[in-house]
């Protein structure tokens, strides 16, 4: 059984105005200082002060893990009102904001260089590591699920609004997000030395700072024997999180058994896998997407069941099957993250409330 592990974003908010707090250094050192000398396992700064990041352990179990991100969440909540401020699991802020940059000359040299991409970037998403037994395992991983990325940030879709405006997407997050020159789809790399090659030429062109700003789709990790996925928005409600990293997982472990079989990655080009994420985070579960199998438009529906179908098996042996299915009805009765955001916009008390229904559900 592949082990799973999540690292997710959240955001920091006001408790009356739900406006982006810039409280995450008072945080951790509170947090540190009532851990007697560290902030404990899985909270950690992210580039902006308005946010926090929180990590699980690895683990086999979906309950498990489903526990544990429950209990991350909880904890960067408990630890956040000792500043004042509560969380929220929400990929982009609803309300304006000026993002304020964490301490550090890393972040000053990542301000320094790449501008507003940087001084705006005010995302959070939800990355799932599944682990892998070799980086060529990891690699043959990574060129099999490049064409079932784009359905994972469809089901993920949490950030429909950016600066106090709807943004007439379901998925803003990813389009900021990509304004950062090693983010998205890629190529078939074939081996992992062909891998590793790519990534150091990316670094010879002293474009990016280091290895920490590969910001693939899906990529190697840089501290864990994991593939990583990182397409996805945070996601709002928890049980959501684990289905979209059991997904993960049974698209890591379909891969590998596919390459065990000599089976060849799909053709897929670097354009339409583009093409396809575009559409996912325009769509989210609520129109059409791109059919990962025909590279034609289908109903959200149709394309979430032919990812089902693909990792069926996977799924299966994995025990995780029948979870999957139920958190997808789910999740598709109530259009996601997105969907959940703009049906209370409908219900009055405009994006502050929005952001208050968001921080009760972060944790329940």
């Amino acid at each position: 059984m592949r082990s799973v592990g999540v690292e997710e974003e959240l955001l920091l908010v006001d408790p009356g105005t739900g406006n982006p707090r810039a409280v995450a250094g008072t945080v951790l050192a509170r947090a540190e200082a009532a851990d007697d000398g560290g902030a404990g396992p899985g909270l950690e700064k992210e580039l902006q002060r308005e946010q926090l990041e929180i990590a699980t352990r690895p683990t086999t179990a979906m309950k498990d893990l489903a526990a544990e991100v429950r209990e991350r969440r909880a904890m960067a909540a408990e630890q956040a009102r000792s500043a004042g401020a509560e969380v929220a699991a929400l990929a982009t802020s609803p309300l304006p904001v000026d993002p304020s940059l964490s301490d550090g000359r890393r972040y000053r040299k990542v301000a320094a260089e790449f501008g507003l991409t940087a001084q705006e970037q005010l995302t959070c998403g939800c990355h799932v590591h599944v682990g892998v037994a070799s980086d060529e395992e990891g690699v043959a991983v990574l060129d099999r699920i490049r064409p079932w990325l784009a359905p994972l940030l469809a089901l993920s879709a949490n950030s429909p609004f950016w600066q106090g405006q709807d943004s007439g997407y379901n998925s803003y997050r990813s389009l900021v997000w990509g304004r950062w020159p090693s983010a998205g789809a890629v190529e078939v790399f074939g081996s992992a030395k062909e891998y590793h090659a790519q990534v150091q030429a990316m670094l010879e062109t002293d474009t990016l700072l280091d290895t920490g700003m590969i910001y693939f789709d899906a990529r190697l990790s840089r501290n864990y024997p994991t593939v990583e996925i990182r397409v996805a928005d945070v996601c709002l409600e928890a049980g959501d999180t684990v289905l979209i990293a059991a997904l993960a997982r049974g698209l890591v472990e379909t891969a590998a058994r596919a390459w065990r079989a000599g089976e060849p990655p799909a053709p897929a080009t670097v354009g339409m896998l583009r093409l396809a994420a575009w559409r996912a985070a325009k769509s989210g579960v609520s129109d059409r997407l791109v059919h990962p199998l025909r590279w034609k438009p289908a109903p959200a529906p149709a394309v979430v069941g032919a990812l089902v179908a693909h990792v069926h098996d996977a799924l299966s042996d994995a025990g995780d099957l029948a979870l999957v299915r139920a958190s997808l009805d789910r999740l598709l009765s109530r259009g996601g993250g997105a969907g959940r955001q703009r049906e209370t916009l409908a219900r009055g008390g405009g994006l502050r409330a929005v952001v208050a229904d968001a921080v009760e559900r972060t944790v329940s």
